[in-house]
């Protein structure tokens, strides 16, 4: 079975576990949705005031007392095929007296392979895609601190079920993740008459069982992971606003090598949790060149993200942000543009990743969201 080298390349550039040790599934739940966090750089989890706190940060829904509905839309990686794309569909309701409701759909694209047997014949074509749905709820503990939960189904679908592996038949993944999601606000302070409010975030995403894609292979984790950020909300006057985030994100998923098999295990997502805050070795040289190992910090199996938002009268808003993963580590780094507008109950804001990287797989993508507010 043979399938297009996009979806290899698409996995290089939207995870930061790319290496045998801490390597997981279903990356699409990775991708940042929303292009108004996007725009900032991929930052959000402190702040997470909009119904995609379902991704940032579930805690985020509790201070959230509108009912909203968010489509956002990507051309994904469309330097690297035309029929890449994603979808993400998100809602929120308010219950008074209980908290935030929030839900959400993700459907991720991955185009049409071609199946072919041993000569290299072309048996048929298919296509592949990733989707996960699922329920997010968040509350308040106290005036300054919120508490958030999330649940999803995922279903992850590579090649209709219809190929096979030697003598194992193929299928469809399924899994689930549940998220767990703190946010604490300051009280607002004034700095040379300037309102600023300070926050953090926390966010433990998509704890779950692995994925098995083979009705005898072995399973991948998905991609658990933490997310740390930090927010800062500088009301200058009753027109102009500014607002900087920052975000740090770790993949938690950790393998070791099977002695007698010589294959990795992973750990399950409860023990990786922890057994994964560990330096990391890693075989940096290319596929079929002699081994060159090196040892990767914590700080650089982390992704690192900032950006700033600035808004006038709360009804146009101009964004900027930048994104850094380490070379050995996935080596995304890219600066993101964006802009919105607020119009009564409708929002649109768009957002683009400009690679500093010579063809950079994520250059030029961009991303849009539609907003109605009611």
């Amino acid at each position: 079975m043979i399938r297009k080298s996009l979806f290899a390349l698409l996995v290089l550039c939207c995870t930061s576990g790319v290496f045998a040790q801490n390597n997981a599934a279903v990356v699409f739940l990775q991708i940042e949705p929303d292009a108004r966090f996007s725009g900032m750089g991929n930052a959000g989890s402190a702040l997470a005031d909009n119904s995609s706190a379902v991704f940032w940060n579930p805690a985020g829904l509790a201070s959230q007392k509108n009912t909203e509905l968010s489509l956002t839309h990507s051309n994904w990686l469309p330097n690297l095929s035309s029929d890449l794309f994603y979808e993400y569909l998100t809602g929120k309701y308010h219950i008074e007296g209980l908290g935030t409701f929030g839900a959400h759909v993700t459907f991720l694209n991955l185009g049409e392979s071609e199946r072919r047997d041993e000569s290299n014949n072309l048996i048929d074509t298919f296509r592949s895609y990733d989707a996960a749905a699922g329920v997010s709820f968040g509350f308040p503990v106290n005036e300054r601190l919120s508490v958030g939960t999330g649940a999803r189904i995922i279903y992850s679908n590579l090649d209709s079920g219809g190929g096979s592996v030697g003598t194992q038949k193929t299928q469809a993944g399924i899994s689930a993740g549940v998220d767990l999601g703190l946010l604490y606000k300051a009280r607002p302070l004034n700095l040379g008459g300037i309102k600023t409010s300070l926050s953090a975030g926390f966010n433990l995403a998509n704890m779950g069982p692995t994925i098995q894609y083979s009705d005898k292979g072995q399973s991948d984790p998905i991609p658990t992971n933490i997310r740390l950020g930090v927010a800062s909300r500088f009301d200058i006057d009753n027109y102009n606003s500014i607002t900087l985030v920052g975000d740090a994100t770790k993949l938690l998923v950790h393998s070791e090598k099977n002695a007698d098999t010589g294959n990795f295990e992973a750990d399950p997502f409860y023990k990786a949790i922890f057994s994964s805050w560990k330096p990391l070795t890693v075989n940096i040289a290319p596929q079929g060149q002699p081994e060159v190992f090196k040892t990767l910090s914590i700080a650089n199996q982390m992704t690192w993200a900032a950006g700033m938002e600035y808004w006038y009268r709360k009804f146009f808003a101009i964004r900027a942000g930048y994104f850094y993963e380490h070379p050995d580590n996935g080596n995304r780094n890219f600066l993101t543009l964006g802009a919105g507008i607020r119009q009564s109950i409708i929002g649109v804001d768009f957002s683009y990743v400009i690679s500093l990287q010579e063809n950079g797989a994520n250059a030029d993508t961009p991303r849009f969201s539609i907003i109605l507010n009611l």
